[in-house]
């Protein structure tokens, strides 16, 4: 059941373009310092199923990155049990989305390279061979794949910024207006009545 949940997450990360292969010939000797581990957790939901979640491990970026450069907005807990109230005062229809592999959806403004190591590297092989295998190198008698992210990936400290980014500009697009004292909370007037949008992180309430 876990390699069947890692092959789910590592396809994720193939399907939705990520990252691409390259040369580790080809990195500096700083670039291969830099370069972040990929880790991978299994976890069992309560209905027993065995989930995989896959993320960079962004402590190397810490010394580089300031908490200004790498801070997202996230919903205050006022706008929550405000808006909470006026959905039940107004009656309004409520859905909880969860967006997945949110931050894979993100485009990367950054030069980030990440390194995958053993049974995880084989995964990706295995996804599309003529793509990943002459990339993939011995280090230490274990198989090794370094990548450049092309998208944001959970785990590298601006990723959730990337997504909020793209998240509220998609909202002015499709016509909603960020609210100026909290930039987690979008509303747009459908038919006569308005629609909020909060949001933290990936997961949105919906109300309208």
């Amino acid at each position: 059941d876990g390699l069947t949940a890692l092959g789910k997450e590592m396809e994720q990360l193939h399907t939705r373009k990520v990252a691409k292969p390259i040369d580790s010939m080809d990195l500096t000797k700083e670039q291969k310092r830099a370069t972040l581990r990929y880790l991978m957790f299994l976890s069992k939901k309560r209905c027993g199923r065995i989930k995989a979640r896959g993320c960079a491990d962004g402590r190397k970026q810490r010394e580089k990155t300031s908490k200004e450069e790498a801070s997202a907005p996230t919903v205050a807990i006022e706008s929550v049990m405000l808006s909470a109230t006026i959905d039940a005062m107004e009656g309004r229809d409520i859905a909880p989305v969860d967006i997945p592999g949110a931050f894979m959806q993100a485009g990367i403004d950054e030069v980030v390279h990440v390194k995958f190591k053993g049974e995880i590297a084989e995964m990706l092989v295995k996804l599309d061979p003529k793509l990943y295998r002459k990339y993939v190198k011995d280090e230490h008698g274990k198989s090794v794949l370094y990548v450049e992210l092309l998208k944001a990936l959970y785990g590298t400290l601006r990723a959730a910024l990337l997504f909020w980014k793209l998240l509220s500009s998609k909202l002015v697009l499709w016509g909603f207006k960020i609210n100026p004292y909290d930039l987690c909370v979008a509303n747009k007037m459908i038919d006569g009545k308005q629609c909020t949008i909060l949001w933290h992180v990936d997961d949105l309430k919906i109300s309208h």
